[in-house]
């Protein structure tokens, strides 16, 4: 990576379940000095309990704070028709000031489609219309009248009103962990968030094979691919596991049995890109040498995560 991008630190939230737990989550981030509030998008309660609407939600919290900028970790493509998405990111984002950022996938989660009558298509068939859904949603936010033709979506000079107050437009953050989906994301993302977890089979998998270094840095070589000479450009992010405790290889080795990873020992836990664990000041650290090793400069931790979080965001304030 050429010179390092600053820190950025956001908070999902996911425990919210009132108007006044939303709010509160979202005080508490801004408070604590993160820089970013996200919303997941899930029709079911699994695997993360029941999530809000987020586009409306996130519309609450922009008139309860001042500068916490508002996401999506991720939107679902085929839950929303692109030019109805980019209408309704266009005004998220004038009603925020332009804070919004659109986070978005090629939606993964099998039993959520079928319980809402939504075709799962095959991999192949979904990203391939995910593709041309963030290519079009890049043409309706750019201003001006929308003409696309593709094999899912077609577009004939459509104009998205409002326009959106940041510009060119609002930031794209691709969430992906398969090679064809992180290429993409290479050519079209500002962010790029890299799954560590398989989602290949339609549920979440934590598999610790695919969460060790190697792993990771594939991850990396295949955004790189798509991206070309714009890789610098891009911000790269994660989903840690932190675990703040005054003994790592304790605090590690609990860590794996928690998750029933059978054979995975304290060394290999530790070298985990997506797992922080120790004290405060060696979680900061340790961030800070795999900015320099990956590039990673944006993390995201859930909101009942923050209280352990907020130092390790004050610790590297400005960094």
């Amino acid at each position: 990576m050429g010179g390092a991008r600053p820190f950025r630190f956001g908070v999902i939230g996911e425990g919210v379940r009132t108007r006044e737990g939303l709010l509160a989550a979202a005080r508490a981030a801004e408070a604590a000095g993160c820089d970013t509030f996200l919303l997941r998008d899930h029709l079911i309660a699994e695997p993360f309990g029941p999530q809000l609407a987020p586009l409306v939600a996130l519309a609450a919290v922009a008139g309860a704070t001042e500068r916490l900028r508002l996401g999506t970790l991720v939107l679902a493509n085929d839950f929303r028709h692109p030019a109805v998405l980019a209408k309704e990111a266009a005004t998220l984002d004038l009603v925020s000031g332009g804070r919004f950022e659109l986070g978005i996938g090629a939606g993964w989660l099998r039993e959520e489609y079928g319980r809402a009558g939504i075709p799962f298509d095959a991999a192949g068939v979904r990203v391939g219309r995910f593709e041309e859904g963030v290519r079009a949603l890049k043409v309706l936010l750019g201003g001006g009248a929308a003409s696309f033709v593709g094999k899912h979506y077609a577009l004939d000079g459509l104009e998205t009103f409002p326009a959106p107050v940041q510009q060119p437009r609002p930031p794209i953050l691709i969430g992906a962990g398969s090679r064809r989906m992180l290429g993409i994301a290479g050519r079209e993302a500002d962010t790029v968030g890299i799954l560590t977890s398989s989602v290949a089979s339609g549920t979440l998998e934590s598999d610790p094979a695919g969460m060790g270094p190697a792993t990771v840095e594939e991850k990396l070589g295949w955004v790189r691919a798509g991206a070309g000479p714009r890789f610098e450009e891009i911000e790269l992010s994660l989903v840690p596991s932190v675990v703040v405790a005054r003994d790592e290889r304790v605090a590690a080795r609990r860590f794996a049995a928690e998750r029933g990873w059978n054979g995975v020992g304290v060394e290999e836990v530790l070298a985990m890109p997506s797992v922080f664990v120790g004290t405060v000041e060696r979680i900061a650290e340790m961030m800070v040498r795999r900015r320099e090793r990956y590039g990673f400069s944006y993390y995201v931790v859930s909101d009942g995560a923050l209280t352990a979080f907020a130092p390790i965001v004050a610790a590297l304030a400005g960094t």
